[in-house]
């Protein structure tokens, strides 16, 4: 049993002690998802990785998910939450930027900016290369990433000049292998060097292992699912937590995962960018 009278001597500065781990417990960075993977960046802000996409799990229609979520930092700290129109309900962000957006006065258009919502995808990976983390090769993991990466999905699978053949990158036997380039351009995350490489069989196309991989795949309905959105007022209470009570409170800081979120009127509706339209169009190619 511990000292009693080291305890009351700590016990002195509890509030601080408290205050700290709170801020931490808010902190969108204080829990860590072990099945979720980043590529690894040196000190230069520079990686490389290679990693397959994989197909979809039994029971499930898609290789991936999409999920719009605001992040920024208002003076009542950090709001880092899903937006209720991933799933086709009102958000009470959105509903502000909007209002900002048609003021027409430019501070209140980059506020909005600020605290838009941000596209992400998640997708089930293979490892193939992690010179980072050598210990993550051969595991399976989920991978988040935004626009830009996605972009590189829909070019190998709507490729730009009939010369080029289509490809599925989330096929085991047809896919590709993904080379993650990373390098720091103005201070921010850059993609733009990473390529697929030429199509090839996963495992040498060896049924066996493919399907002892395809096992060890983990859903993404849950992701979407409407346990992971805060209702309309439960999320409106945080945002004025965040932010007041004047929706022009101005943002301190802002980030996403990386930067290539593509710059789009906030006020856009979810059905106007599916990104589900990929498969619609393969099946029509």
């Amino acid at each position: 049993m511990g000292n009693f009278s080291d305890f009351k001597k700590k016990s002195k500065n509890s509030i601080a002690s408290l205050s700290e781990k709170l801020e931490k417990l808010s902190s969108k960075e204080s829990y860590k998802d072990e099945r979720i993977w980043k590529p690894g960046i040196d000190k230069a802000g520079n990686g490389y990785a290679v990693v397959r996409f994989l197909p979809e799990i039994q029971g499930e229609d898609t290789p991936f998910v999409a999920v719009y979520s605001h992040t920024f930092k208002g003076k009542g700290g950090w709001l880092y939450e899903n937006c209720p129109t991933t799933i086709g309900e009102k958000c009470p962000i959105c509903a502000a930027n909007t209002e900002l957006w048609n003021s027409g006065v430019e501070d209140d258009k980059n506020i909005a900016r600020q605290r838009k919502r941000k596209l992400t995808y998640i997708s089930n990976i293979l490892v193939i290369e992690d010179p980072a983390n050598p210990e993550n090769k051969g595991k399976v993991f989920l991978y988040q990433y935004g626009t830009k990466i996605f972009q590189k999905i829909q070019g190998l699978a709507h490729p730009e000049f009939q010369d080029e053949v289509a490809v599925d990158p989330f096929n085991f036997w047809t896919g590709a292998d993904f080379k993650i380039k990373i390098r720091n351009v103005g201070g921010y995350v850059n993609y733009d060097r990473s390529e697929f490489a030429t199509p090839s069989p996963l495992f040498g196309g060896d049924d066996k292992k493919l399907e002892e991989l395809w096992k060890k795949q983990y859903p993404l309905k849950p992701f979407i699912d409407k346990s992971q959105f805060k209702s309309f007022d439960e999320l409106n209470a945080k945002f004025k937590k965040t932010v007041g009570d004047d929706i022009r409170a101005q943002f301190t800081e802002s980030k996403s995962i990386e930067d290539d979120v593509v710059e789009t009127n906030v006020t856009e509706d979810i059905e106007e960018k599916d990104p589900l339209k990929y498969f619609s169009e393969m099946e029509n190619d």
